[in-house]
């Protein structure tokens, strides 16, 4: 259920562990939610360069490494740090509402 100012929960705390992610549905789109340091992240879970899943790959620190040819992405930005990927992946803001953390969707 999305709220009045557009947040959607999709876990609770604790649920993903500190370099865990979770993958969710909106709307036919799957997001990623990165806990990084018990700070939660989430973008796109698609590579921008072949559709790799992205919460497949592994997370050090913020970065996220798809397991197809190796882009990397800023889970916090969603900027491309390693080619083949020229182009970033969608991020989207997460809040913690009490023991709920909220994707914001349109």
């Amino acid at each position: 259920m999305k709220t009045a100012d557009g947040f959607v929960t999709v876990a609770r705390v604790g649920e993903i562990p500190p370099g865990g992610v979770k993958i969710v549905r909106l709307d036919e789109v799957e997001i990623a939610v990165f806990n990084v340091d018990g700070a939660y992240h989430a973008i796109q879970d698609v590579c921008t360069h072949d559709g790799g899943p992205l919460a497949e790959g592994p997370l050090e620190g913020h970065v996220v490494e798809c397991p197809r040819h190796g882009a990397r992405f800023d889970v916090r930005t969603g900027a491309v740090l390693c080619f083949p990927a020229t182009a970033p992946v969608p991020v989207y803001a997460v809040r913690v509402a009490g023991d709920d953390i909220q994707v914001e969707w349109p």
